[in-house]
């Protein structure tokens, strides 16, 4: 499929899907999201893909949703069906709504923020699994200066990364933090000069990819996006059925059989 808003290009086993509207700031229209959630999915679906790398042409990551579209929209497209998917069976309820599907994604996803990330932008970033910051990246919520709210699952994401204190600043006062204080407060998991961002995702990403077990990685980000709807006991009886399966697969059999060779992994994913 070919894209008009985004760019979708592979690096080895790594999907880099990168937001293409510079001249916007990347800001997020109907087409950008429609066409970000086909790459996701068919990055999720290509067994030869084993990570995502999500990124912002030009000097923006994303600086949320672009203004003369968030003008037009009516109070019930939130709900409208274009932007409803049939029930997954296998997939939580509360990771299939409109902008909260990147943890369904079977596939690690990291957001290299090259630079502003703004309401829609960071609750992107959010349901990301890591974040890595350029030095020139900033950060808002933004919506308190727009008249709007914590959308589509921000209040609840945002304490669970940062703690409470910190959500309610952001959010309430909307201010802008740069790169260090969001790794202060813990919001990204690492900073970078600017020139060295896309390199760095890149290196997570073949680690994801040829280091660990892409079977491994796969069931351990279902159970960490799991586990704040469970109780201890249920969180250690998911990981007693992982763990049985785990022993049983080609890449268990392998994991031990590369250790004790002292050779570099071949892990299928199986």
């Amino acid at each position: 499929m070919s894209y008009q808003q985004i760019q979708f290009t592979l690096d080895g086993a790594t999907a880099v899907i990168t937001f293409n509207r510079p001249e916007r700031m990347n800001a997020l229209t109907k087409v950008l999201e429609s066409e970000l959630r086909d790459a996701v999915e068919r990055a999720g679906r290509n067994p030869e893909i084993r990570a995502i790398v999500l990124t912002g042409a030009g000097r923006a990551f994303c600086a949320g949703m672009d203004m003369d579209e968030l003008e037009m929209l009516p109070p019930e497209d939130i709900q409208a069906e274009q932007w409803m998917r049939a029930y997954d069976m296998n997939r939580r309820a509360d990771y299939q709504t409109r902008y909260s599907y990147f943890p369904a994604a079977p596939k690690p996803i990291i957001s290299a923020i090259n630079g502003a990330a703004a309401g829609l932008g960071l609750v992107m970033a959010l349901y990301s699994d890591f974040r890595i910051a350029s030095e020139q990246a900033v950060f808002a919520t933004a919506f308190a200066k727009r008249g709007l709210i914590a959308e589509h699952g921000i209040a609840w994401m945002l304490p669970r990364i940062v703690g409470h204190a910190n959500a309610t600043d952001l959010l309430l006062t909307s201010r802008k933090i740069d790169a260090e204080q969001a790794l202060d407060m813990g919001l990204v998991n690492r900073v970078v000069p600017a020139d060295q961002l896309l390199p760095e995702a890149l290196a997570l990403a073949r680690t994801l990819s040829t280091e660990v077990s892409p079977r491994s990685v796969r069931v351990m980000k279902r159970q960490l996006w799991e586990a704040p709807y469970q109780t201890l006991g249920e969180a250690v009886a998911l990981a007693n059925a992982e763990m049985f399966t785990s022993l049983q697969s080609e890449d268990f059999t392998e994991g031990v059989a590369h250790f004790q060779e002292r050779r570099a992994a071949r892990f299928t994913g199986k």
